[in-house]
């Protein structure tokens, strides 16, 4: 809040008025003091409840790498393994899926 603004030919007012003043413009400074601790205390708490749910995140995110790669790595083994008729299977597999998807879609 700011103070008022007197018009110049106004007389000075006494000192207990301007005491008034202060002592109110104090409790409001501090209302408004004590409402930004509250809310940087709210910030606090938000940021490490973040920070704990990104790090959850970034935990699934690797199991789910490790478990991706190691299926990777099943497929690349058994493309490997000379039987042509398991990448055919890994073919068709993957058509189907992408047929099925095609069909919702297209239902809609």
């Amino acid at each position: 809040m700011r103070r008022p603004n007197f018009p110049a030919d106004q007389p000075l007012r006494g000192g207990a008025a301007v005491e008034e003043e202060n002592d109110l413009l104090e409790s409001e400074l501090k209302g408004k003091v004590s409402a930004l601790k509250s809310l940087t205390i709210d910030i606090g708490h938000e940021v490490r409840y973040q920070n704990k749910m990104l790090n959850e995140m970034d935990d699934e995110f690797d199991s789910t790498g490790g478990l991706l790669g190691n299926s990777m790595k099943r497929v690349m083994r058994m493309a490997r393994s000379g039987h042509n008729r398991y990448l055919f299977y890994l073919f068709l597999f993957s058509l189907f899926v992408f047929l099925v998807i095609w069909l919702i879609i297209r239902s809609r």
